[in-house]
């Protein structure tokens, strides 16, 4: 009974605790864009340059090599040049313009740029259906390739 107590217990404050997780996350629509980028976290947790260089290497979610290259992934394959090589990309950007950059291109740039909004709603024409709605990352998911973004530096 004690055992079967305490579980239940964990799972509460398990679940409280994602709970509050996601309630401070930034919706997609909600994302502050300003001259100096996107000043506060889109979750509140911070990112984890390990994971976003997994997101950022996956050709199923950020799939950034298809555009960029990047020395630091120097053994893997594809690397594209559409983009700005992203070597030292934290000695050229803060991390709140590397967010914003991430998050939605077209809101530092411009509406022609070909990178896409990765936490944005505006993806274009030709959405396949079961996605209209839905952004390419998560809000944790910015961030953590904005943590690693932030450890590229020459």
């Amino acid at each position: 009974m004690t055992r079967r107590i305490k579980f239940t217990l964990g799972a509460i404050a398990a679940v409280v605790l994602s709970t509050a997780a996601f309630a401070s996350e930034v919706a997609p629509d909600a994302v502050e864009y300003g001259d100096e980028g996107v000043m506060t976290s889109l979750t509140g947790v911070a990112g984890d340059p390990a994971a976003g260089a997994e997101t950022f290497k996956s050709r199923k979610l950020g799939n950034c090599l298809a555009c960029h290259a990047n020395p630091d992934m120097a053994g893997e394959q594809f690397h594209g040049d559409v983009g700005p090589s992203l070597e030292g990309v934290a000695d050229r950007w803060e991390e709140p313009m590397l967010r914003a950059i991430v998050a939605n291109s077209k809101q530092i740039f411009t509406d022609e740029t070909i990178m896409p909004g990765f936490y944005s709603l505006e993806v274009g024409k030709h959405v396949r259906e079961s996605l209209v709605g839905e952004t390419i990352l998560t809000a944790q998911q910015v961030e953590d390739v904005v943590a690693y973004l932030g450890t590229l530096k020459e």
